[in-house]
């Protein structure tokens, strides 16, 4: 058995096993914790253990030449707050700011990336930005995100390896359809890479925003595969969807492996006639400094023309709407040097905070 540490990288442990009919057993026994039946008809199955870590089991020496083998990704008790990624430099307090407003005024947005960069963790943290008030539906193929919030429903697909017949398969696509006529005020789906990316930008041009993680580094890549097969959404479609957030693994030049959001990007249109689109930058990540900047300030889409309208900003105050973002970005400042980085401490207290008002809260008589 090998382990991945955080700190110390790949590590060898002691524990291993000479025969692989004793593993094969142990893999079936681990297939059978998750309720997901293992068999050489259903050799890979991708499941949840019951304390919550996620599991991949591949099964034999038919598709495995080495033998059956797993990889168990631990599942944390307290998600990573927005704060820890902030004291992470995988952002800073000004981006957090802007997508704290975007995200609480129902705007849609994709944190996107490349495997292992650290997406899903980013927009958990991000749940703590949406009204305590909204109800949320999940949906995932492989149970992983973790919301604060009371009115949440959790559902996740059932397919291959569950211990169903055919007929009790229950897709993305199936639970994306149930999701709307179910009133939701935001909709989170683990991962957009097939055909429920149809369903998706249904919901956001019916007013339901959504919340999601994809697979690309770059907002160009990530228009053409929401273009091309299988998800296959008109080019026309595709600005309905209003940010996307870049995040990438990189290598300090330390050596050390660090997350952090490369762009913030606002989805502005397309063009038919030169069959573009066009995007508004609004924060990059700069290597040399290690440190975020703001260049798409006094020229945001969104702030200026749908959440300053939102927010009843009357038309020669818009510029103000940016105050807005440096407020959240100062409160949560403040949260931080009071010490609430838990992310369910965290959640606490910004629900406070939206009760009482922005910076109105003694953080020192708490």
């Amino acid at each position: 058995i090998f382990i991945e540490h955080k700190i110390f990288k790949g590590l060898k442990s002691v524990v291993g096993w000479t025969d692989t009919k004793e593993l094969d057993n142990f893999v079936i026994k681990l297939a059978e914790r998750t309720k997901r039946p293992i068999t050489y008809r259903n050799p890979i199955v991708d499941a949840t253990l019951p304390d919550g870590s996620r599991i991949n089991i591949v099964y034999s020496t038919d598709i495995s030449r080495k033998g059956s083998n797993f990889t168990i990704r631990k599942a944390m008790d307290d998600p990573i707050s927005i704060l820890k990624l902030i004291e992470f430099k995988t952002c800073d307090y000004m981006v957090a700011g802007y997508l704290w407003i975007c995200i609480e005024n129902g705007m849609s947005l994709f944190m996107s990336g490349e495997t292992a960069s650290g997406k899903t963790t980013s927009l958990n943290a991000f749940t703590t930005f949406i009204p305590p008030e909204n109800k949320i539906v999940t949906i995932e193929d492989t149970p992983e995100l973790q919301i604060p919030h009371k009115n949440w429903t959790r559902e996740v697909s059932k397919g291959k390896g569950s211990g169903e017949g055919e007929g009790g398969d229950v897709t993305m696509f199936d639970l994306l359809k149930a999701a709307l006529r179910q009133r939701p005020n935001q909709i989170m789906v683990g991962e957009i890479r097939g055909v429920e990316g149809s369903v998706a930008f249904g919901a956001m041009q019916t007013g339901h925003p959504v919340l999601s993680t994809f697979h690309a580094a770059s907002v160009e890549k990530l228009i053409q595969r929401l273009c091309g097969d299988p998800i296959n959404i008109p080019k026309t479609y595709v600005d309905n969807l209003n940010i996307v957030v870049i995040q990438s693994a990189v290598k300090r030049p330390s050596g050390e492996t660090v997350r952090r959001i490369l762009s913030v990007n606002e989805l502005v249109g397309y063009n038919p006639e030169t069959q573009g689109f066009s995007f508004v930058e609004m924060f990059h990540w700069n290597p040399a400094t290690d440190l975020h900047e703001f260049p798409g300030r006094g020229s945001s889409f969104l702030l200026e023309n749908r959440i300053a309208t939102m927010l009843g900003i009357p038309e020669h105050k818009k510029a103000s709407i940016y105050n807005e973002v440096e407020k959240r970005a100062k409160i949560l400042e403040r949260l931080h040097k009071a010490g609430y980085t838990g992310f369910y401490d965290l959640y606490f207290m910004m629900t406070k905070v939206k009760k009482q008002g922005l910076l109105k809260m003694d953080l020192d008589s708490m």
